[in-house]
């Protein structure tokens, strides 16, 4: 069995065309070969968002700035839902602006604020700050030519470059960074066409982590002035603002949601001036933690609370991330197989919606059962800021939502089994269903429904929801991501994928299984994961049944002898059986038995439902293959026996035990192997190669094993 499975892996999985991706030329990858036939049994795949539904090739593509919006651009998204819709848009690259730039991390097209039209803007003051913000706030480094077109950036995550890019495109060229100063090449505010050169001297820098969903630094103008600036998810940066200013941030959620459905990935940027007074006590605290030895990152995190608050709001970027190629007829063939689907992302709510609109995951007949933090009663508590009547208001809120909502799936289940149910929900309302007084609810629910979308989740969660279900429905899960913050969902899934992507090899050294791109998923599951099901079970059984007849032949024999323990066969016929007589045809099995081909595999996705059901490995299956090994044994055992029974050898000797084993033995390899074929789907020039030669080498060596006769025999 060992061996089929490396086989598999090594020759089949590894070298299929069909999963190979010309363009980074990266084939599939085989990193255990343990799992094959779990392959064939998923029901249940979760899988991140960024870098596996999607590219991971970002390009910032509209933003708002003092609660106005910039960007004319059409996502495909927004083109998805006008379908949906009914509608037709109209998206012609032509009629794109003069103005407009499409490069790597930047496609924007918006006459007002390109090549400095942003001065004559209503916030000209807005404009420049966010443009400095995207500028400065960042930890990229430039590489190559100080010249807007040849330099590169080398950033920790594609969004990073994208707003570098952005920052560029709109003036604010970031050319140079040394240890303590960005240097960035502004357009000059007064004169149009004047560039001006200034360092920001970087004092702190509070990094990105997926716990705090932001980053800031602290710098220095050339004018002595302090500012933090800081970028990061909306909900963050919201629970930070200073009081007022309630029109632009009414206006910015609105624009926020907008860029949500629209299907693009929104950041808020940020700033607040510091006083010099300020700054100092908070930099001792800031240098005292970042010089302990125990809980580093823990008391940084707490240190950065201190200064990242009454902040102002400058506005939010989109950044356009589009999907992969062949990702909704792969999601619509995996459901057709009976696997649910459920995604698992760091995104905003209408984001995560509306991918999962265009990934088919949803339709327009789909019944959903949301539950977001987003509703005027915990918006209500919120405002009144109490930490301890936010957390009862949401729980409470959270657990109405599930029994409601798993009586309704219930009621619509039996009363329209065919309509498919879908269940959202975001990580502020997740942390308290995970609680283990409504785990149970969350779980019956999530099981009802055909695909589950969880938005605004930590890597955490998405562990803890995988094995949520790994232990709660005892079925084969599989998990697929690209990057740092998926190991822990892929370690906790029965199977792990992971995607060679934009984001490091972190995922697919956690995995058993890399692959370039999510469609090739359809090629592992359905054709090698389905065919290594088949055949390991027809491998097992068959294994069950071949010793099963070769000892219970012997059994027989004891009744003769009195139960004595004399051997019926030669010691000689007992080793070689499992090594040479039957050994090859079941490996044969175990590499080429297919009942379909691959393209019929796919076609009829159907089919695949048999591996999750457990069809071909059932007590019903190994009993049929029992009942054949015991009467087949019966009958070569007494048949022989009571053949011989007045048989002469050419000596005139009557035939002794030895004689009738050989006989009996003899029985069994030819009816074991040529049973083999009779059960194979299909069968190829290997099958009966080796089939012919495990018969033939039996009575090669019987012969000559007979014609040998020593002093000691």
């Amino acid at each position: 069995m060992q061996m089929i499975k490396f086989i598999q892996c090594a020759q089949f999985i590894n070298n299929d065309l069909n999963m190979y991706h010309a363009e980074s030329n990266t084939p599939a990858l085989a990193r255990t070969s343990n799992l094959n036939e779990e392959l064939g049994q998923v029901e249940y795949i979760f899988s991140d968002k960024t870098g596996t539904l999607t590219r991971n090739l970002m390009e910032f593509f509209k933003c708002s700035i003092g609660g106005e919006i910039y960007g004319t651009g059409i996502t495909e998204i927004e083109k998805g839902g006008a379908e949906r819709a009914g509608v037709r848009i109209d998206d012609d690259e032509d009629k794109r602006s003069a103005t407009a730039v499409h490069e790597k991390g930047f496609n924007f097209d918006d006459t007002r604020i390109m090549r400095g039209a942003w001065r004559n803007e209503p916030n000209p003051e807005a404009c420049m700050e966010f443009f400095r913000c995207l500028a400065i706030c960042h930890t990229v480094l430039p590489e190559g030519e100080e010249t807007p077109e040849k330099i590169t950036y080398q950033a920790a995550s594609p969004d990073e470059a994208a707003l570098v890019a952005a920052a560029k495109n709109f003036g604010f060229f970031f050319y140079r960074r040394t240890p303590t100063t960005v240097m960035v090449r502004e357009s000059h505010v007064d004169r149009m066409g004047s560039m001006q050169d200034v360092a920001y001297e970087i004092l702190n820098v509070l990094e990105f982590n997926s716990t705090r969903k932001r980053q800031s630094v602290v710098c220095r103008f050339p004018n002595g002035k302090l500012v933090l600036y800081c970028k990061g998810a909306d909900n963050v940066i919201y629970e930070r603002l200073a009081d007022g200013n309630y029109d632009i941030k009414k206006t910015s959620r609105e624009h926020l949601e907008q860029f949500g459905s629209a299907g693009l990935r929104t950041l808020c940027l940020a700033y607040r001036d510091l006083s010099m007074d300020q700054y100092k006590s908070w930099n001792e605290k800031f240098v005292q933690a970042k010089s302990s030895l125990r809980d580093r990152d823990k008391k940084l995190d707490e240190v950065a609370e201190l200064i990242e608050k009454d902040l102002i709001l400058i506005g939010c970027t989109a950044i356009e991330d589009k999907l992969q190629e062949g990702v909704p007829a792969c999601i619509e063939t995996l459901s057709a197989a009976g696997i649910k689907i459920w995604v698992l992302t760091g995104d905003k709510m209408e984001t995560a919606i509306n991918i999962a609109y265009a990934c088919s995951l949803v339709n327009n007949d789909t019944k959903q059962f949301i539950i977001s933090s987003e509703t005027d009663t915990i918006r209500e508590a919120e405002d009144r800021g109490d930490p301890v009547e936010i957390a009862r208001v949401i729980k409470e809120s959270v657990k109405q939502s599930l029994r409601s909502y798993l009586e309704e799936a219930r009621r619509s289940l039996s009363n329209t089994p065919e309509r498919k149910l879908a269940f959202i929900i975001d990580g502020r309302c997740l942390m308290y269903a995970l609680d283990p007084a409504l785990r149970v609810n969350l779980l019956g629910l999530s099981l009802i429904c055909h695909s589950v979308v969880c938005c605004r989740v930590s890597p955490l969660q998405k562990a803890q929801v995988t094995s949520l279900v790994r232990k709660g429905a005892r079925k084969i899960t599989l998990s697929i991501g690209d990057g740092a913050n998926d190991v822990s969902m892929i370690q906790a899934a029965h199977v792990g994928i992971g995607i060679s992507g934009q984001e490091g090899m972190q995922a697919v050294m956690a995995s058993d299984f890399a692959i370039a791109q999510f469609r090739y998923l359809t090629d592992l599951l359905l054709v090698h994961g389905r065919w290594s099901y088949l055949r390991l079970c027809k491998v097992i059984t068959y294994f069950f049944y071949k010793n099963l007849t070769f000892t219970l032949t012997q059994f027989w024999f004891t009744f003769q002898t009195g139960f004595s323990g004399q051997r019926f066969y030669d010691d000689w016929f007992q080793s070689l059986y499992n090594v040479i007589f039957t050994a090859l045809p079941v490996i044969m099995v175990g590499l080429f038995d297919k009942d379909v081909s691959a393209s019929l595999s796919k076609k009829y996705p159907q089919l695949y439902q048999e591996g999750i059901r457990n069809t071909f490995f059932k007590w019903k299956v190994i009993a049929v293959w029992g009942f054949f090994a015991f009467y087949q044994s019966i009958v070569f055992y007494y048949f022989t026996a009571a053949a011989s029974q007045h048989g002469h050898g050419s000596s005139g000797k009557i035939l002794g035990q030895w004689d009738v084993s050989t006989m009996a033995f003899t029985c069994v390899v030819v009816t074991v192997n040529l049973r083999l074929l009779m059960s194979c789907n299909s069968i190829t020039r290997w099958h009966y190669f080796s089939v012919a030669g495990s018969i033939a080498a039996w009575f090669l060596f019987i012969f000559i094993y007979s014609a040998i006769m020593t002093s000691f025999d």
